[in-house]
């Protein structure tokens, strides 16, 4: 929804080395398209919730998905919170409406950095991904800019041990962990 790095009083360049690593990122995974909403990074909050959730609703429109992935609604980054009020006002449930699922997932250095009594992130939907981690580890390397040097949460060597951790939680060998926040079974 955000250049990600616009509060960072950086240069257009590495807002486009973002935009940059998410093509990347999709190419190796065989998406089709990313959009940037070009909301102002962590400064969300200072915009009108409803002008947010129109620009979702029209991507929603356009790619008429049933299931979405979004932000934690916990998270430590505010952008991450109006993200997930933006989704699931987009996604109030009407007759006819595609979306039948929603998940919320969690960004290392933002989820597990919140005050630990906010609204804690207890996944209770895992994916097996123990064929695919090799995949996943190539995708956030796309995002090296992003990550950091261990012991820090958002590095590489973390960001496997999380895959490993939430699948040895449910006895595969790698998972990623999700909070259902809606389902509509039919």
């Amino acid at each position: 929804m955000t250049d990600g790095v616009g509060a960072r009083e950086v240069v257009a360049d590495e807002a486009g080395a973002r935009l940059s690593a998410a093509e990347q990122a999709a190419e190796i995974l065989k998406v089709s398209s990313v959009t940037n909403l070009s909301f102002p990074d962590n400064s969300m909050d200072a915009l009108p919730l409803l002008d947010i959730v129109k620009e979702v609703e029209a991507k929603i429109k356009e790619i008429n998905p049933e299931i979405i992935y979004t932000h934690h609604i916990g998270d430590l980054n505010v952008d991450h919170q109006i993200a997930h009020k933006a989704v699931v006002t987009a996604c109030r449930p009407q007759p006819g409406f595609g979306v039948k699922a929603i998940y919320a997932f969690e960004v290392l250095s933002s989820t597990e950095w919140q005050t630990p009594s906010v609204l804690p992130f207890i996944p209770n939907v895992f994916i097996d991904i123990s064929d695919y981690l090799s995949t996943k580890m190539e995708v956030v390397t796309a995002y090296e800019d992003e990550m950091r040097a261990v012991p820090h949460s958002r590095s590489l060597k973390h960001i496997e041990l999380l895959a490993q951790h939430r699948g040895y939680c449910v006895g595969v060998h790698a998972a990623e962990a999700f909070i259902l926040v809606r389902e509509i079974k039919g």
